[in-house]
């Protein structure tokens, strides 16, 4: 088990560092932002859930996909579903219906018997393993940790 670091250690990391890791200049800045809101955050931890991404999403940089991410990881949310991401949607979509493509509302529909449990249904749907074949990557990935 690890502990965070606290708020003031997050605000010394350098710029430098920051790019060693992989974390370009605006989420190393959304995370510096949430460092000066943290006792504001910590508080969201005894919310209903709504509250708690509300709260999450009002920084910069911070949106519903890292809000319901976060909430998950931290407070175990059962029903924080993970909306905006690429894949989710899809793969939920292929699992439930057998259908390619997908869009967040097709999947908000498809879990809806699943309310208040949306993201415990959704975690054991992907590990039920009927997930589309996986396609060639288009474009490279790209990297910043050399520049």
């Amino acid at each position: 088990m690890r502990i965070p670091h606290s708020t003031a250690t997050w605000r010394m990391v350098p710029s430098w560092e920051w790019h060693r890791v992989g974390v370009d200049r605006s989420r190393a800045a959304a995370i510096l932002r949430a460092c000066s809101y943290a006792p504001r955050l910590e508080e969201a931890a005894a919310t209903e859930l709504p509250e708690a991404m509300a709260r999450l999403q009002l920084i910069p940089g911070i949106g519903p996909w890292t809000a319901a991410e976060t909430l998950q990881r931290t407070l175990g949310a059962p029903d924080a579903l993970t909306l905006g991401d690429l894949h989710l949607p899809v793969q939920i979509g292929y699992a439930l219906t057998g259908a390619r493509g997908g869009t967040d509302e097709q999947m908000l529909q498809l879990l809806e018997p699943y309310a208040r449990q949306r993201h415990r249904a959704a975690r054991l749907i992907l590990l039920g393993g009927r997930l589309p074949n996986r396609r060639a990557h288009r474009a490279p990935h790209s990297r910043i940790a050399h520049l």
